[in-house]
């Protein structure tokens, strides 16, 4: 069980298994997944073709599909609205765990 302080955890190592166990949810995995992959291809778009205006876009991709694995899925609150920068941090260490096959989707 991971330690928490009044204000929260106490590191990202400590919050990432709680991270991992609000999206025991295969579906809810593969849509952080999906919304993560698009999020990098619309950074890559708008970095080749210059067109900046699309970056409003990449937030709504990457917490779209996230929020919709959550409500829909998984079926809790997404950690976001509690811990928002180690819940940033956690999709993206999760994404990595996803392609290296120590998180299964």
């Amino acid at each position: 069980m991971s330690e928490q302080t009044a204000e929260g955890f106490a590191s990202f190592k400590e919050f990432y298994p709680f991270y991992l166990s609000e999206h025991s949810d295969v579906t809810c995995r593969r849509l952080h997944f999906i919304g993560s992959a698009l999020v990098l291809l619309m950074l890559g778009y708008v970095l080749v073709t210059g067109q900046w205006v699309l970056l409003w876009t990449v937030p709504v991709i990457g917490y779209g599909f996230a929020w919709i694995g959550h409500f829909f899925f998984e079926k809790n609150r997404p950690a976001t609205f509690k811990y928002p920068f180690y819940s940033l941090w956690g999709d993206w260490v999760m994404f990595k765990d996803i392609l290296i096959g120590k998180v299964k989707i």
